[in-house]
């Protein structure tokens, strides 16, 4: 063997053991992830602890567990994490929705709907980042946003892929980006339409969503049975009806400034006049009526609540948790 042909021979095996290495590297990241990550819906609800609780308890995410957790309203501060692991929760009436992120790449979301005692009775596998939760107030309609690439709002790189689910018929719309939009009084088509933050009204058929085109975002009412939705109002994200069916709450866009740019505010659906709610931080959640004239919501870390007519202050109800609800 010659000298070159030796250093050839010597830089191929150098080659050879450098790739084993990265592969056995990968591996090891793969099962250390599976063990940070266990699989979704691998810890489920304990015995007991279902959707039949105290009347007007707080269920929202425990931070630290992951797990859904319940605060009774007699005993404010305290929590039993007792359902399983979500990274985005809703529920109502006798149905609950679980958003769990998969481990690994490309990402990707189990859809877990769950009955009354939080227990599974059907699981999905879709695209995208958890982002968005909500279950109509029958319990017989869900809808669902992840994030199919990018992972924030705040710019212009994320596109969302947005769901809903009958119960009744089990029928399933992937993704209602395709559904007729009506904007400005014309029918409008563009590649660049995404929807989420879905909101129920009470009859299961007419909904709330944002959509977002060409740099614009606006508030559509939404109509299932006719497969119709059109724009009533700008500058409007992550529609949340109350429960009587003629406020919207909605995070707007209230300045350009990318580490603060909304601030809550409600719509009243007859007049179409809004105004702010006493918070004046930017809070990037789809808020949740957790009473008549109450609304809830993730910020810092750890769940709040204001009241909805623009008085008071906002007030600390939940340290690490999220997705806050109160089932009806």
């Amino acid at each position: 063997m010659t000298a070159a042909t030796s250093l050839t021979a010597r830089r191929l095996w150098a080659l050879a053991l450098g790739a084993l290495l990265l592969l056995g590297g990968a591996t090891a990241y793969t099962l250390r992830a599976a063990a940070e990550h266990p699989r979704a819906g691998a810890a489920g609800a304990d015995t007991g602890f279902g959707l039949d609780g105290p009347p007007g308890a707080l269920w929202f995410r425990d931070t630290a567990t992951g797990r859904v957790a319940r605060q009774d309203p007699a005993a404010p501060g305290s929590r039993l994490a007792g359902g399983p692991r979500c990274d985005r929760f809703h529920a109502s009436a006798t149905t609950a929705l679980c958003l769990q992120r998969r481990p690994g790449l490309p990402a990707r979301t189990y859809v877990l709907v769950l009955d009354r005692n939080l227990r599974e009775l059907r699981r999905m596998s879709l695209p995208g980042i958890p982002n968005r939760a909500r279950v109509s107030a029958s319990g017989k309609v869900l809808a669902w946003t992840t994030f199919a690439t990018g992972d924030s709002y705040n710019t212009s790189a994320f596109a969302t892929r947005t769901s809903i689910l009958d119960l009744r018929t089990g029928y399933l719309i992937k993704n209602i980006e395709q559904i007729p939009l009506t904007l400005d009084g014309r029918r409008h088509h563009a590649p660049d339409v995404n929807y989420w933050g879905v909101s129920f009204a009470r009859d299961d058929n007419r909904f709330y969503a944002t959509v977002s085109t060409q740099g614009h975002t606006h508030l559509v009412e939404g109509d299932l049975r006719n497969w119709s939705a059109r724009a009533i109002k700008e500058n409007v994200e992550c529609p949340s009806l109350s429960p009587d069916g003629t406020r919207v709450a909605f995070k707007k866009k209230v300045n350009t400034d990318p580490a603060a740019p909304w601030r809550l505010y409600v719509l009243d659906l007859a007049t179409l006049r809004e105004h702010p709610l006493a918070d004046p931080r930017s809070v990037d959640d789809q808020a949740s009526w957790t009473g008549p004239g109450t609304l809830s919501y993730a910020y810092g870390g750890a769940v709040w609540s204001v009241p909805a007519d623009g008085t008071g202050a906002p007030r600390r109800v939940a340290e690490g948790a999220s997705s806050p609800v109160v089932p009806r």
